[in-house]
This record gives structure tokens, sequence and C-alpha cells, in this order.
């Protein structure tokens, strides 16, 4: 979604805000803006589409104050504009603002009768005017603030700053993330941590209904009836050039080839090879008490973490026996799921701030139910709502479309999943030993996959132009059908299906003709002959066959038209491996087709309102 940055300090602000604005590209966008002070006045500066074209806007001479926030909006309320780009101005106020008003039209109303005129479609200007009417009323900013933010419905954030009151900053916390970044005497305020990682590793987190006060001198954080709390700062283990490309043309490919090193963190310190224990210390000792009484797991996640939490289910079922049940994380609270004593709830998000993925362990916490999240940003929203949290360690992750958070999931649920198994006893200790031997050798096997990427590059030069593909697999693999045919759709634009090989006859089989791509995987497991049979029949209907096979498959070599041959690995962690070379094919076929990799349009990294 939107990115916010503000900064109070010492360093030439400008530079700062746009600096941290490209930082926070990934999260999507389409306009983007800064507000600084020049001579002693703010001055606002925005543009529609790419930071290039604000750049071309921004004056040569230099900011004169060292306090200026900035903005990218992806368009929720009102069509990308200029007038409808952030910061927005009111008098001597100019705010920016993620997420969404929700009674915005009836507030805008009252304006309205009051005599306000409004320059934009957006909710967001509602905030600004309100806030100006207050504070002209004599009202202090901070109080105008928490009296505006009682009027408001939705969930947001937001970023202020008053030509009144140079070198200070006002930000509210009622829903969408935001962080603080803290250093010598300078302050930083960030959507996401990443905007200011080159300048400080300190950051605070602040939480639901906080608001910050922030000057040269400090920062304040009260509740928002005005009473002080003692903030909490987190160091970041991110190096600050882990958040860059480090010489790779796309953050992207960068991060399909981080994923052999994100395995290994998420492993680093869980694992006993010797006695094949699965050693969760994160996990606190109540919690785990309830993993070894748990009657059933419920998985909610979105997007690429449903995903995973599909491969998820298949490995607590014949991993732990445990029975497991899916759900697309915004569907969970509104069909009145039925929970009850020994279920857990296990949830999904690489950024741990997604809405429907907090709001359904909201509604399972309200119901007393244990939750736990699978998350890979520390101090997120969700690691601290969840009664537990397995962080993936996968490192930022900047690109759009999701690749190391996926198989750093999958990595994360063969852990509880064989930690289950062990406290519950429905693993032996060798059939421990054997799992966590195959989970070690998995960033191996994916160095050997991407030493191969220029025959990946090859098949996609060969199906770039194509309009429509279709993925098929069958079980723990048909989830990555799914997650290839998502990865295709998000980057390259092209219309793509994943599906189980053993409904093709139930209608994508009438799709199939010589101008339809079908990606199939075929691991050599228990059901290999019935999907070298669904091949068969594709090619049959003259289909092109792309098959993603283990190395010495020579029957599937024999029928398809292009091969991706993986390491042998066990049916449990074949998933991963499976999934790299969709990821390469995806990447390629949209480098091909000119497309913006890491930025895909109408695309958001975190999805943080409904």
């Amino acid at each position: 979604m939107c990115g916010i940055i503000g900064y109070v300090g010492h360093q030439e602000v400008v530079s700062v805000l746009v600096d941290g604005l490209r930082r926070l590209e990934y999260r999507g966008y389409d306009s983007a803006g800064i507000a600084y002070f020049s001579d002693g006045k703010l001055a606002v500066r925005r543009s529609v589409g790419k930071l290039s074209a604000l750049m071309a806007r921004l004056p040569e001479d230099a900011a004169d104050g060292g306090a200026g926030i900035g903005h990218t909006r992806w368009a929720t309320h009102g069509r990308p504009s200029e007038e409808n780009a952030h910061p927005h101005r009111h008098g001597p106020l100019v705010l920016v603002h993620n997420g969404i008003i929700e009674n915005y039209l009836s507030l805008k109303g009252v304006l309205k009768a009051q005599g306000h005129t409004f320059l934009s479609e957006t909710d967001s200007e509602v905030i600004v005017h309100l806030i100006d009417q207050h504070y002209q009323q004599g009202t202090g900013l901070a109080a105008a603030v928490r009296e505006v933010v009682a009027m408001l419905r939705g969930s947001f954030s937001f970023c202020l700053l008053s030509e009144r009151e140079p070198n200070r900053l006002i930000v509210v916390r009622s829903g969408c993330p935001l962080v603080l970044g803290l250093s010598e005497k300078e302050y930083f305020v960030a959507s996401d941590v990443p905007a200011f990682l080159s300048h400080t590793r300190d950051v605070i987190y602040l939480e639901d209904g906080e608001m910050a006060l922030i000057s040269r001198d400090g920062v304040v954080v009260q509740d928002l009836l005005g009473v002080a709390r003692v903030p909490v700062s987190h160091r970041v283990s991110w190096d600050p050039v882990m958040a860059e490309k480090g010489g790779y043309r796309h953050f992207m490919l960068k991060e399909i080839h981080e994923q052999s090193r994100a395995i290994v963190d998420t492993l680093r310190g869980r694992v006993v090879q010797e006695t094949g224990e699965v050693v969760p210390d994160d996990l606190p000792r109540a919690f785990r008490e309830a993993c070894r009484q748990a009657r059933r797991v419920v998985i909610v996640g979105c997007g690429t973490s449903w995903h995973a939490a599909l491969v998820g289910k298949f490995l607590m079922e014949q991993l732990a026996g445990l029975p497991t049940e899916v759900d697309i994380a915004s569907e969970f609270r509104y069909r009145n799921p039925q929970l009850a004593e020994g279920d857990l709830v296990l949830a999904i998000s690489q950024s741990g701030e997604t809405a429907d993925t907090l709001a359904a362990v909201r509604e399972a916490k309200s119901r007393g139910i244990p939750t736990l999240a699978v998350c890979n940003v520390v101090g997120s929203v969700i690691s601290r709502v969840a009664d537990a949290v397995f962080y993936t360690h996968a490192g930022p992750e900047i690109s759009v479309a999701s690749t190391k958070a996926f198989t750093t999931q999958i990595i994360a649920l063969s852990l509880l999943s064989i930690y289950m198994g062990q406290v519950r006893e429905t693993l032996s200790e060798p059939e421990r030993v054997r799992l966590i031997h195959d989970l070690i050798l998995l960033p191996g096997q994916i160095d050997a996959i991407l030493s191969h990427a220029d025959q990946i590059e090859a098949v996609a030069r060969k199906y770039f132009r194509h309009a429509n593909f279709l993925y098929l697999a069958r079980g723990i693999n048909y989830p990555v059908a799914l997650e290839g045919a998502l990865k295709l759709k998000e980057i390259s634009y092209i219309h793509a299906e994943g599906y189980p090989a053993g409904e093709m006859k139930h209608g994508p089989i009438a799709l199939v003709d010589e101008n339809m791509p079908i990606v199939i995987l075929a691991p050599k497991d228990r059901v290999y002959e019935k999907i070298a049979s669904n091949a068969m029949e594709v090619k049959a209907r003259g289909g092109k066959i792309i098959a993603v096979v283990e190395e010495g498959d020579e029957e599937m070599a024999a029928i398809a038209d292009d091969l991706f041959a993986i390491p042998k690995a066990p049916p449990f962690f074949s998933p991963i491996l499976m999934a790299i070379p969709l990821q390469m094919l995806a990447y390629h076929i949209a480098v091909l087709r000119g497309n913006d990799v890491d930025q895909p349009r109408n695309l958001a990294k975190s999805v943080t309102v409904e």
C-alpha cells in the first residue's frame, strides 16, 4: 500500500525524503509528493507517475528546515492525479495519510456546509481540514489531532507538519503500520523499515491507538487520550545492504537467489541433526503445551501465504497426524468459523501487517483459541497480537512478487509440523533425523537449480508472447501450481490458472490446444503415473508441455516439449524445489515483455486495508 516517510534532523531534508520514497517504491504507487520548509514556509511538490517525475519538479535550491514528509500513493479514493496526490494542505498544515477513512463522506458533507472547499477527491484531505478547524480554534496541535482521530472510522495512519511549528512532526497509527527510526539527534517515521535502514537500525513500532510527537529533542509516544507511554525500541537485524539490489537487475531476481541463505537462516538454531529434534526456543512454554494438546490446526493466509498454508496442510496431516483446515484470511471471520477447544490457529503473513490475516487472528483470540503467527518482520503487528510467533528470517523482501518469503514459510511449516509430530509422538526419531537431513540439503539443491537459470530463460523466450498458461500438479505440489500461476499473472500480466491435474477432465481440458502452454509438475511420487497420463492427454490435443521433473526422468523427457530438471527430494519438500524454476520462468517472461518486474501495476507489497 501507500508509503509514508517523515524526517526531523540535521540532514538535507529533500534528499532524505526522496531517498526514503525510493526505498518504499516496492509497496506500489501511482503518484508521489513531498513537503518541506523553504524560506520559512512549507513547500509542497507532487506529481503523477514514478519518482523521476517528482524529482523533475523539485527546485535546485535546498530546503532550509530539517523537517519534512513524503508519500507514495496507491489510488483508493479518487483517480491517480496531481490533485489527489499527497501531501494535502489546508491552512498552515500539511498531511500524508495511508489507509481508508470509512466515514469521510459524511464528514466532508459537514465541512462543505461550513464553507470548506476541497481540491481533491480523497478521504485524506478531510483529515487535514478537520485538524486545521480545531487548530484554528485555539486548540494545541496535538490536542486537535486527538479530537479529530476520535471522529474518524477506518484503518489509517498519518503524518502531520505545521508551518507554525517547524522541526516537529506528529504521527498517528490506527490500523495501518508506522515505524519510527531513532538516530543521534535525528528521527524518522515510515510505513516500513527499509525507508530509513541506511540511516539507523534502531526502531520503535507504534501500536494501534498511539501517536508520536517528534522533534529534534526526541520522541514522545502517547495514547489517543494524551497519556504518555514508554515505547520499546528494537534493533533490526537486517543489514542495510540486504535491502539493495547488490548487482542484480531486479530485486525479484536477487531475492530468488537469496533463498538458499534464507532457508539456512530459518533453520539455524532450531534443529538438532543428530536426534532429529526441532527446538522452538522462541515459542513460549505455554504455547508449546498447546501444540502438544492440539486436536486440529486451522491455517489462514492471503495470496502467496495462502498457497504456503495449503502446503502446510499436507505437512501437518502427514507428519503430525493433525486434521488441518486452510482458510483464505479475508473470508475467515465472515463465515462464522466453527472453532473449539483443542483448535490451534496458525496465521501466515510475510509483513505481519496484512489486514485480513490480522483480523483472522483477532477473531480466533476473541474466541479463546491459541494463535501462532509465521512472519518475517520482527516487531510487526501480528507478532504482537498473536500468542506466539515463529519468524522466517528471510530478510527484507522488496519485490512485490513474493519468492523467498514463500519458500521460508514452507520451511517454517515443515519445522512446526515436525515439532508437532515430535511432541505428539507421531514421528519416530529415525524419521525425524531423516527429515531434518533432507531439510538441510535444500539450500544446496536450490543453488544447483539456479546454476541452470540460462535454460529457464531460453524456455521463457519460446513462450513469452502467449496469452494463457495452465499449471497442473497433484498432491502437495498442487499449491505450487497455484503459486506458479500467480507469479506469472502478477508480473507478466498473462492469464494463468493452477489446477489439480486430476480435475483436468472436469473443465480445463477444453482449453488445451496448440496455443496453450501447460506447465506440469511431475516429481517421482506415488501419483507420478497418473500425472504422466495427464501429460499424454495434453500432448494428444496439441498442447505445449513445460515439465518440471526430477533429474533422470526419461519418461517425461520423451513427452514434454521443454523440461526443467530438479534434484531428487522427498515428497514433503519437493514443493520448495519445484517453486524455484516457476519463479524464474515468470521472472524471465516478465522481463521479455518489458514489464516493471518489482512494481507490477495495480499491486502493493503489503495489503494493510481490506
